[in-house]
């Protein structure tokens, strides 16, 4: 159980990245008051808990009637994640856990970031999305799926509190801080990813 904690946390870290998003919301919204900022921290954290809660809970189904296996979606999902981590070492704006450059743009004409591109992509993202369904997926039993859902709650909520605090973050971590953080935890994920890759393999008995 504490194993399944650990990973799960660990996961949803990298792929929501809560110091991450604080620090692109910060430069998103220096002209806006502090109690709008709240707002659209508060909002943008339930859309996003929304929005993931939905594909932990129904991904297994809807890819069960799509066909799709438990051994394909480890190795699909772990192969996503890896090119999410190579992008993080390497400081890359895929769009896999932020936001692009297009969409940067687009948020900095907007007076309410907080569905888009507070909300989606920057907390539920690709890797999110994909980490919540593989990760409900390959739960052992209904603790193990609790245990799953507890650590993205938990990981939304030290969002929500990045967020609030997003000028102070950006402020003590600066541009250098926060893109070697982002590399660090880059190369936990593609860690992480390495492993459901081999997971995936070996469960399919291509190997065998």
């Amino acid at each position: 159980m504490i194993e399944v904690a650990i990973v799960a946390f660990a996961t949803f870290f990298v792929t929501v990245g809560p110091v991450d998003v604080a620090v692109v919301y910060a430069a998103l919204t220096p002209h806006h008051p502090e109690s709008a900022r709240r707002t659209m921290a508060i909002r943008a954290t339930l859309v996003a808990t929304g929005i993931l809660l939905a594909f932990a809970l129904v991904g297994e189904t809807l890819l069960g009637w799509l066909g799709i296996s438990l051994p394909a979606l480890r190795t699909a999902g772990g192969i996503l994640l890896l090119l999410i981590g190579i992008d993080m070492v390497f400081a890359r704006q895929s769009g896999g856990v932020s936001a692009t450059p297009s969409e940067t743009r687009e948020a900095s004409r907007r007076t309410d970031i907080s569905v888009f591109p507070l909300a989606t992509p920057l907390i539920a993202g690709p890797g999110a999305m994909g980490a919540a369904i593989l990760l409900m997926a390959g739960a052992a039993d209904w603790r193990h799926q609790a245990t799953v859902l507890a650590m993205l709650l938990l990981v939304l909520l030290l969002t929500l509190v990045c967020l609030l605090a997003a000028v102070r973050i950006q402020r003590f971590l600066g541009i250098i801080g926060a893109q070697v953080l982002t590399r660090i935890l880059g190369v936990l994920l593609a860690a992480l990813a390495v492993q459901f890759i081999f997971d995936g393999i070996i469960a399919s008995g291509v190997l065998s």
